[in-house]
């Protein structure tokens, strides 16, 4: 399943897919791959994410 609220949540910090990942040390591939559904994230680069888009799990990982 696609993970609109995450590509959201990183649009709306005007942040490149390639800025998001250098921030929580993964590849631009691995922040694309999280965004199309193809790839179920570690607990810990889903909080690392959220620290770096200001949002909570519950709003950008859990319906």
């Amino acid at each position: 399943m696609k993970n609109l609220r995450l590509k959201a949540a990183r649009a709306a910090k005007d942040m490149s897919q390639q800025q998001l990942a250098e921030k929580v040390n993964v590849s631009r591939q691995t922040i694309s791959a999280i965004e199309k559904g193809d790839y179920n994230p570690t607990i810990n680069l889903c909080i690392a994410i959220c620290k770096a888009l200001d949002k909570t799990l519950d709003e950008v990982f859990w319906e």
